[in-house]
């Protein structure tokens, strides 16, 4: 892109951003700049520059997304899950005592209601408060905050145990059906698009002989065993947010991917990517092991914010849901190194490969630990603090 262009592109942009400022009703608010390291969606941080200020005698800052109509396809959709699920958060802070102004997400609606503003290039965008005092981390470098996390995602959990995930979208459908994406798999091997199935017959076997796997959680939910609730689906430790001066979890924010699902689900991938030490693509194998002790400081910090709403077979499906979504992403992986790395970004060939065999690695590991897994979730389970657990 030419330097003129650069410069028109960034102008529209400014232009769209006033628009949509004025449909949300708000004023003063001359000072935007772009927020965080989000790789989906446009962050914008708004701020005002003419020191009014409003209660507490600071102007309150906001967060304004424009929605990735590529990955989302209905970004409608995902705006009033949002809003459902931020809502119904906002009461549950507040019957805990807890201040739902710092400690949940609070929407905020456009002029005409609606909790987004459609731009006249069709864009939705949407405004949310920005949480002062508030930090987060990329990585979790010691075990304490990665249990910090886990307190977080349980405690979310536990906020929106009675909520009525009927009236959630399915925004990405299919997301977690597992035998789908294994389906899709050997599509991917029998077209063989990039003409690569003949370089990985060991990969490919790997997948083929856990296919019996995959429908373990969708078929506990379908005979009813287990119970479909709210999943957050993007439990990376970046979405949650840290008090400054305390240091504790404040709250769960990026609530896109919210959709009825498993607390499994959420649970599985943080411990997928998590109980890891090493890059999601390194090439050396013997470095990338499944770290059983950081699986149990997660789980402990789970349980202890989602308190005890989980039946026992509830609990045993945690420990399923890590080597089921471990092996679901070895499976996304391995399907988009074979149709030419389509979806994930890829800056050098095979890097996708190297992915899901750092998936299959730590899907090893697991195999070999789980009664060691199932193990831990028991003991938590009969503990004093497990059995009283009440807030």
């Amino acid at each position: 892109m030419q330097p003129n262009e650069e410069t028109e592109k960034r102008d529209n942009l400014k232009d769209e951003i006033r628009e949509v400022i004025s449909a949300f009703n708000l004023s003063g608010y001359e000072s935007v700049r772009e927020y965080g390291n989000g790789h989906i969606n446009d962050t914008f941080l708004l701020e005002r520059e003419d020191g009014a200020a409003g209660a507490g005698g600071q102007s309150p800052s906001y967060i304004l997304q424009r929605i990735n109509r590529g990955v989302f396809a209905h970004p409608e959709q995902v705006a009033e899950n949002v809003l459902l699920i931020s809502r119904y958060l906002h009461q549950a802070v507040v019957n805990e005592g807890g201040d739902p102004l710092r400690e949940s997400m609070t929407v905020f609606p456009a002029k005409d209601g609606k909790p987004y503003v459609r731009d006249r290039y069709g864009e939705i965008w949407r405004l949310v408060l920005f949480i002062r005092g508030s930090m987060s981390y990329e990585t979790a470098d010691t075990p304490e905050l990665f249990a910090a996390s886990g307190e977080a995602f349980g405690h979310f959990q536990y906020l929106l145990r009675d909520f009525d995930v009927s009236g959630l979208a399915e925004t990405i459908p299919d997301f977690h059906n597992t035998p789908k994406r294994y389906q899709r798999f050997e599509e991917a091997v029998m077209r063989d698009a990039a003409g690569r199935a003949g370089e990985i017959p060991a990969e490919i076997e790997e997948i083929r002989k856990r296919s019996s796997v995959c429908g373990i959680l969708t078929d506990q939910i379908a005979g009813g065993e287990l119970r479909r609730c709210v999943a957050h689906n993007d439990t990376k430790l970046n979405n949650v947010l840290f008090d400054r001066e305390t240091g504790r979890p404040l709250c769960v924010i990026d609530l896109d991917t919210v959709m009825p699902g498993l607390a499994a689900y959420d649970f599985g991938d943080s411990i997928r990517f998590g109980a890891n030490h090493n890059l999601e693509d390194e090439r050396d194998l013997d470095k990338v092991e499944f770290d059983l002790r950081l699986y149990e400081v997660y789980a402990e910090g789970f349980l202890r914010g989602s308190g005890a709403i989980f039946g026992e077979r509830e609990l045993q499906s945690l420990a399923w849901g890590a080597r089921v979504i471990t092996l679901e992403q070895a499976i996304r992986f391995l399907t988009d190194y074979l149709e030419g790395d389509c979806y994930y970004h890829t800056d050098r060939r095979g890097k996708n490969l190297d992915r899901a065999r750092v998936q299959i690695k730590l899907l090893r590991g697991m195999e070999e630990q789980f009664g060691e897994m199932l193990g831990i979730l028991e003991t938590i389970r009969k503990s004093s603090w497990y059995q009283g657990a009440a807030f």
